[in-house]
């Protein structure tokens, strides 16, 4: 099983491969040809990084295609009042007395520095379907877990959150 994409996801994706393949493609191929008209090859640092920049692109559009191919599509729908994909959810933690907010998102546009959870991390796992007021248990792993409470759901849609590099 590959990595649970939603609609706009897979959407995205296509898009940056459309780009990459249309518009960087023949750039990038046009400046490998113009380094290397430029003499010797060896002592050419120009050439090199262009020829890596290309190679980067090809892998990128690679990775991506490879993504695609092994998705699983999930639905981004969610119920008013229930903690949904792309919800901004306020959650209490008893333990250290301290509130956060998060957004539920799939893993290819979490960051944890942004607050953007996974829906496969534990505390995404832990909070999705609840609602407000619910005590989640969050599982580490078999020995470790801790309790949150959610305080409020915001419903929103996914803004132009960035594809994670590979």
């Amino acid at each position: 099983m590959g990595e649970r994409l939603t609609k706009k996801d897979v959407e995205k994706i296509q898009a940056e491969i459309d780009d990459r393949k249309f518009n960087k493609r023949p750039e990038l191929i046009a400046e490998v040809k113009e380094t290397r008209a430029q003499g010797d090859l060896s002592e050419n640092f120009e050439y090199h990084e262009a020829k890596g920049a290309k190679n980067r692109n090809e892998s990128r559009i690679r990775y991506l295609e490879n993504m695609l191919k092994n998705a699983t599509i999930i639905d981004d729908t969610s119920v008013e009042g229930k903690v949904g994909m792309d919800d901004t959810v306020t959650l209490y933690f008893p333990e250290d007395d301290l509130t956060e907010d998060y957004k539920l998102v799939t893993s290819i546009r979490a960051n944890s520095l942004e607050n953007r959870i996974s829906i496969e991390s534990p505390v995404g796992k832990a909070i999705r379907g609840h609602s407000v007021g619910d005590t989640c248990t969050v599982h580490v792993n078999d020995s470790v877990s801790y309790d949150v409470v959610i305080k409020e759901i915001k419903q929103g849609g996914s803004e132009d959150e960035a594809i994670r590099s590979f």
